[in-house]
């Protein structure tokens, strides 16, 4: 399936009720690596939240142990750079939102099962913007 196609499986809602879109193609995202936020049983991280991450929440999550810089082929994973889009751990965000460090939410791409750690008025405060986005440089 594309990640362009808007037909996620029955149940995928966003935050605001609706279908859930698509969150990163490039590197594909998502617990299925399916390009989406699901809520999939057996996702103890819950990768349900998409965001576009910034270079200092890759270094904050790398110094609290999660690298999501390093390529890791032999999990297929490229490893991520400012401005990718990317379905996150909620807990990592919610810790990061707490340090200063939250990248910016989709939230038409965001789960909706997140709001059962998230406030939405809290999410809203860190909505993705492309107007404003800067991802900052990791050198």
């Amino acid at each position: 399936m594309s990640i362009d196609d808007a037909d996620g499986e029955p149940g995928d809602r966003n935050v605001f009720g609706g279908e859930l879109a698509p969150c990163g193609g490039e590197p594909t995202t998502g617990y299925l690596r399916d390009g989406r936020c699901r809520d999939v049983d057996g996702d103890v991280g819950e990768h349900t939240l998409c965001a576009v991450v910034t270079a200092d929440f890759l270094r904050y999550s790398r110094d609290r142990g999660n690298d999501l810089i390093t390529p890791r082929p032999e999990f297929d994973f490229p490893g991520l750079e400012p401005g990718d889009r990317w379905c996150l751990c909620v807990g990592r965000w919610v810790e990061a939102a707490e340090a200063g460090a939250a990248p910016p939410v989709v939230l038409e791409a965001t789960n909706e099962s997140v709001l059962r750690a998230v406030d939405a008025d809290r999410l809203r405060e860190h909505e993705f913007d492309p107007e404003t986005f800067e991802p900052g440089s990791l050198d």
